[in-house]
C-alpha cells in the first residue's frame, strides 16, 4: 500500500533529513501507522531498513525495479546481521513487500502473490 494521503501527515512539513530519499508523500508517522495496521513496533532496524529501500529507489527512479536485485542488495546490505534471516525476523510479513509498504513505496513485481501472501 502507497500512501499519498495528506490525512496522515497532517500538514505540509519538512522532509525528514534522515530519510533523504523518502517519496514526498511520505513521513516516518505514515511507516509508524503502517507498521501499527500490522502489528509492528518500529526499532532502529526497521527504520535503517525503511531507509535502505527508499535509497534502492531512488538510485534506479525511471526504471523497474527487479525483485532480484533489491533482494541481493539487501542481503548484502544486513548480510553482518543475518542478511534475509534476519530480515524474516523483522518483518514476517516478507521483508521487501512489509518493507516496501513501511517506505512507502510499491513492491516490484513478484514480491506478493496474491493467492499466496508476500513470498519475499
Amino acid at each position: 500500500m502507497v500512501l499519498t494521503t495528506d490525512a496522515i501527515r497532517g500538514r505540509e512539513a519538512e522532509p525528514d533529513p534522515r530519510f533523504r530519499h523518502a517519496p514526498p508523500e511520505w513521513t516516518p508517522a505514515v511507516a509508524e501507522q503502517v507498521a501499527r495496521d500490522e502489528g509492528l513496533a518500529l526499532t532502529e532496524d526497521h527504520w535503517e531498513l525503511v531507509r535502505s529501500i527508499q535509497a534502492f529507489y531512488a538510485r534506479h527512479e525511471g526504471t523497474p525495479i527487479r525483485l532480484t536485485e533489491l533482494h541481493d542488495a539487501l542481503e548484502e546490505k544486513f548480510h553482518h546481521k543475518g542478511g534475509f534471516k534476519f530480515l524474516y525476523e523483522l518483518l514476517p510479513g516478507g521483508p521487501i513487500a512489509q518493507g516496501c509498504r513501511l517506505a512507502g513505496l510499491p513492491p516490484p513485481a513478484g514480491a506478493v502473490d496474491r493467492s499466496f501472501g508476500s513470498v519475499a
